[in-house]
């Protein structure tokens, strides 16, 4: 007997959250069925990432331990992102003195 690849899921919602849901979806170019599957298994990820216990040897903490209490480093290419004018920014102008 062939295992099942995929499993219906059915569920009952509201008018309001089906039309807050089909406008994402078409504003993300993708089904209803896609979005739904697409932000529940985020979710789960998200979940069981909050709840996984990581576990490391004292070599491993100590080292992770120092890596975080460590003064922070510019990277010149973020710093160089940062100091761009935003593209929706409008270009700044001086203002004049009349005189």
């Amino acid at each position: 007997m062939l295992k099942k690849k995929e499993y219906p899921i059915s569920m009952r919602l509201p008018e309001p959250d089906v039309a807050l849901i089909d406008r994402a979806a078409g504003l993300r170019g993708r089904s209803r069925t896609d979005f739904l599957r697409d932000a529940a298994v985020r979710e789960a990820e998200q979940v069981i990432m909050e709840n996984t216990l990581l576990r490391m040897n004292p070599e491993g903490f100590a080292a992770f331990s120092r890596a975080i209490a460590a003064p922070g480093r510019a990277v010149p290419a973020m710093v160089d992102v940062f100091k761009r004018q935003a593209p929706w920014e409008a270009p700044r102008k001086t203002a004049r003195k009349k005189g």
